[in-house]
């Protein structure tokens, strides 16, 4: 059998499925070899270090997400971007924590951010108001994915919502949280509840208030 040449690329994607499989600290240099059919010093001659793969690693991730026009409609695009990002972190649950914190950050890192701050400046935001926007959007995905990552349970119909909910509140008195009790009852029992759909309606809001802050920026330059 013809043994397929190890190339950056090729070393980059194989660490990419460990960390997907067992989590980045799953990723050492001896199960990258193994996977790779190499000894596990051969990967350095395409890594300069395994900092420089992680790197290379979460700019795959960025790579996934989709990159917004300067010219598309700005709410759309910071939605569309919003979802595709919440989807390949999903994918990738390891990399929450290291998307914005890596020091040395690839071309694909680099070219969405730029891509963001360029459609939200084409739209009219200030220099300012675009790096608050911008933060603001990831952060909320970034914490969603989180949150959302570290559910202590993931029911899927509203009956395993509420076996699960009455088993979390069974030590304490009947009446002791009675806004959970209703929150349970009258909303995460209901048909069709499931706490993914509370991304949309947040992503929804911080963009409706963007769009009257967009507003009040255009008035005063106008006025002016």
């Amino acid at each position: 059998m013809r043994r397929v040449p190890v190339s950056r690329d090729r070393v980059l994607s194989t660490a990419l499925a460990i960390a997907d499989e067992g989590g980045i600290e799953s990723l050492t240099m001896r199960k990258l070899g193994e996977a790779l059919g190499v000894d596990a010093m051969a990967p350095y001659r395409h890594v300069a270090s395994k900092d420089d793969m992680v790197d290379g690693i979460v700019d795959l991730v960025f790579s996934e997400i989709d990159v917004p026009s300067a010219d598309a409609p700005w709410k759309t695009a910071m939605r569309e971007r919003s979802w595709s990002m919440r989807e390949a972190l999903s994918r990738h649950r390891w990399a929450i924590g290291l998307m914005e914190s890596r020091p040395s950050p690839g071309p694909a890192y680099l070219g969405q951010h730029d891509a963001v701050l360029g459609n939200l400046r084409t739209a009219g935001f200030d220099v300012a108001m675009a790096a608050h926007a911008a933060s603001l959007l990831d952060s909320y995905v970034y914490g969603f994915a989180m949150t959302h990552m570290n559910l202590p349970f993931a029911p899927q119909t509203p009956e395993e919502h509420g076996r699960v909910g009455r088993q979390m509140l069974q030590p304490f008195a009947p009446n002791a949280y009675p806004y959970l009790i209703e929150w349970l009852t009258e909303h995460a029992m209901k048909p069709g509840y499931d706490y993914a759909h509370e991304f949309e309606y947040g992503i929804a809001f911080i963009l409706d208030g963007l769009e009257v802050v967009l507003a009040s920026q255009k008035s005063t330059s106008t006025e002016r």
